[in-house]
């Protein structure tokens, strides 16, 4: 049960807490727990020292690494634990070369191929387990090819996701209605949030407990996360959040289309106006695809998304 919570509700403490616990017996444990001191090569678990040169491979494509910029931005910096998490980093002659956020996800940064097998191998055989790997495809499937020894079967590999991102104007009108949530309609907008989370992952985000998603989501609202346009009968038309915000990229998730308005030709204005109520955050708006949605993928480009890269999500 605990593999399957984390696989759909990782936002559970108590998945938080099994997912995130290193095994000391491990092999690797020692060095994946070590911090504040300094390596020639081999991997380290970053502390607020490695700040600028974490920084500078964020830096390098600001899009991609929107996450780990997004909790850096936020926290100021690392510390040990900050954030439930942790970066590791790898050194070459004393130089941060690439890192990958560790938390209950992975999330890669700037990581070569060759750098990411000895990352999948270092993190195996640490003994910790986790619920998914996103981001740059080459440094995913780079990592799994080699974590996988370690771990069970994958829920799912989807190797090939377009990254798109958009700067300047959107090249439709965008819908007149779409506007950020309240609180007073989280009945209305969490189950159309469950819909769209069970189409995506194949099993309902209430599993485990529809309290804490509950509270998922009206975090987004409070935050002003939360987009949504509404019929007559009060019902969402569509839907969608701005997931990870940095100062200069935000990244769309969880867009939904009622299925009863599908098929009218909305979905490129809707997009257009979360475009514009994204771009007053940050200047860039980005979102990842799976190849294989093709619909959504002529929407995103009707409204002037363009391709930039390639991420790839592992589910375990």
């Amino acid at each position: 049960m605990a593999r399957l919570l984390a696989r759909v509700a990782p936002w559970l403490p108590s998945v938080r807490s099994h997912a995130e616990q290193p095994d000391a017996t491990g092999p690797d444990a020692a060095g994946a727990a070590a911090t504040g001191t300094a390596v020639d090569d081999g991997f380290l678990t970053l502390d607020k020292e490695h700040n600028e040169a974490l920084g500078r491979l964020v830096d390098r494509d600001p899009t991609s690494n929107v996450f780990i910029a997004s909790h850096l931005e936020a926290s100021r910096g690392l510390s040990p634990s900050y954030a439930g998490g942790e970066v590791i980093g790898m050194f070459r002659a004393g130089e941060l070369v690439s890192a990958c956020w560790a938390g209950v996800n992975l999330v890669p940064i700037g990581v070569s191929p060759d750098d990411g097998a000895a990352l999948g191998t270092h993190l195996g055989a640490s003994g910790r387990k986790f619920s998914s790997i996103f981001g740059p495809a080459d440094a995913v499937l780079a990592i799994w090819s080699t974590l996988r020894l370690h771990s069970p079967e994958p829920f799912d590999v989807r190797p090939q996701q377009p990254l798109l991102a958009i700067t300047g104007t959107p090249k439709v009108d965008p819908a007149p209605g779409l506007r950020f949530t309240r609180e007073d309609e989280l009945d209305v907008i969490v189950p159309a949030c469950a819909a769209m989370f069970e189409e995506e992952v194949g099993y309902s985000p209430f599993t485990g407990g529809g309290d804490h998603y509950r509270r998922r989501v009206a975090s987004l609202v409070r935050r002003q996360a939360s987009l949504a346009d509404f019929d007559d009968d009060g019902q969402v038309i569509f839907k969608a959040e701005l997931g990870t915000v940095s100062s200069t990229t935000v990244q769309i998730q969880g867009v939904w289309m009622n299925p009863a308005y599908r098929g009218q030709g909305l979905s490129a204005r809707y997009l257009a106006a979360v475009v514009i109520a994204a771009q007053q955050r940050a200047p860039v708006v980005s979102l990842y695809v799976n190849s294989f949605n093709t619909r959504a993928l002529s929407a995103y480009r009707t409204v002037g998304f363009e391709e930039v890269g390639t991420f790839a999500t592992v589910l375990l």
